[in-house]
This record gives C-alpha cells, structure tokens and sequence, in this order.
C-alpha cells in the first residue's frame, strides 16, 4: 500500500517514526535543496545514511520517506534531474524516485513512463510494487498494465500494490487471469486467493 500514501500522511510518519537526527537532516537538505537543485544529486543518495532505514507503517521506510519528502517539496523546473536520480541511483533510490511520481507537484503527463517501464521490466519486487502507483495507474497503456498485473501474481506482490485495479480490470485482463490459474491448477499449485475476485467480475468461457 505504499504508493496510497499521502504527502501528508508521510510526512506525520516520517516526523513521529523518524529519530530526531533525521527529520533535522530532512530540513536542512530541503534548505539547500531549493537553493541549488544540484545539490539534490548528493542529497538524495545521503538520505540512508542520514536517516537510516527504520520501518514506517504501510511498508515504508525512514530513507523511502525522506527522499520522497525531499523530491516532494522541491519546485521541479523539468523532468530531467527526477529522470537522472533514478537512472543513477541504486535500488533503493530507484524506488523512492518511483514513489515520488504520485507526489511531486508537477503534471509529469507520460514523461516519466520510461523509468516505469524500467522498473516492470526487473525482477526486484520492490520496483515493481513501487512503479505501479497512482501514476502509472494513469499513464499506462492497457496492455501494459495488464502485463504489470499479471506479472505481479507471477511474483507474488499483492494486487494491493497496484493502483487502479478497481477501475483499470476489464476482460482481457481477467482472460490473462484465467489462463494464469489454469496452469497453476494444472501444475497442481495454488491460484493465489487475489486473482478469483477479477475473475467474478469478468467471467470468460474458459475460467475455472
């Protein structure tokens, strides 16, 4: 659930989860921040360091919301600095970048469609989880968020994760679905219990 978050929301976790230190560091890095935006290219990567990685509810961490908080807070001028963050950055940063899509102030439109991509193409399940936020949830094309889904149950992330499943579920999906579970069935594995709901919602010839 870690995309549902609001800035606000975060921001009071961050701010009663985090140790002192760290909201200090946070203050002072939005300071030099917004004095020189270059400065977030040593900033962002510090925020471990600085903050730790304390867990915060819904999954998230002390580093995950201080560099979302910072990214949050920043006036983007363009896209490419965002861009350059996650194409520089480690795993860990490549996902706060992803969370910050939801949160960054700006109408990205479908610039920042390249690192989503990026992301649903690994197989670190913490990316993938992360890149299919509100964001993605608008800017995906419809074959792309079906294979986002259905690569999710293939890894096991829970459709929780994903945003926009309510409204962006429609036939073809539950028809992917469908073959999904029975191959699962056929191999004698289980189908796993978040699959059947969309399945009831679109029934096909074919689904079990």
């Amino acid at each position: 659930m870690t995309g549902l978050l609001t800035i606000s929301d975060l921001e009071a976790v961050f701010l009663t989860g985090g140790p002192d230190h760290a909201c200090e560091w946070l203050a002072t890095a939005r300071e030099k921040a917004a004095r020189d935006k270059d400065e977030l290219r040593t900033l962002f990567p510090a925020a471990a360091r600085a903050c730790g990685r304390a867990p915060l509810p819904d999954g998230w961490r002390t580093d995950d919301a201080a560099r979302v908080l910072l990214l949050a807070s920043f006036p983007w001028p363009d896209l490419d600095l965002l861009l350059s963050l996650y194409t520089d950055g480690d795993a860990d940063e490549k996902r706060a970048v992803l969370l910050a899509l939801d949160h960054t102030g700006i109408d990205l439109d479908d610039r920042a469609l390249p690192i989503v991509e990026d992301a649903l193409r690994t197989n670190d399940t913490r990316l993938i989880a992360a890149a299919l936020g509100r964001y993605a949830a608008r800017h995906l094309s419809p074959p792309a968020y079906r294979h986002a889904v259905l690569k999710c149950v293939f890894c096991g992330i829970p459709l929780a994760a994903v945003s926009g499943l309510d409204e962006r579920a429609d036939a073809e999906l539950a028809r992917m679905l469908s073959d999904f579970a029975a191959e699962r069935v056929a191999a004698g594995r289980a189908v796993p219990d978040e699959v059947w709901p969309i399945l009831a919602r679109f029934p096909v010839p074919w689904s079990l």
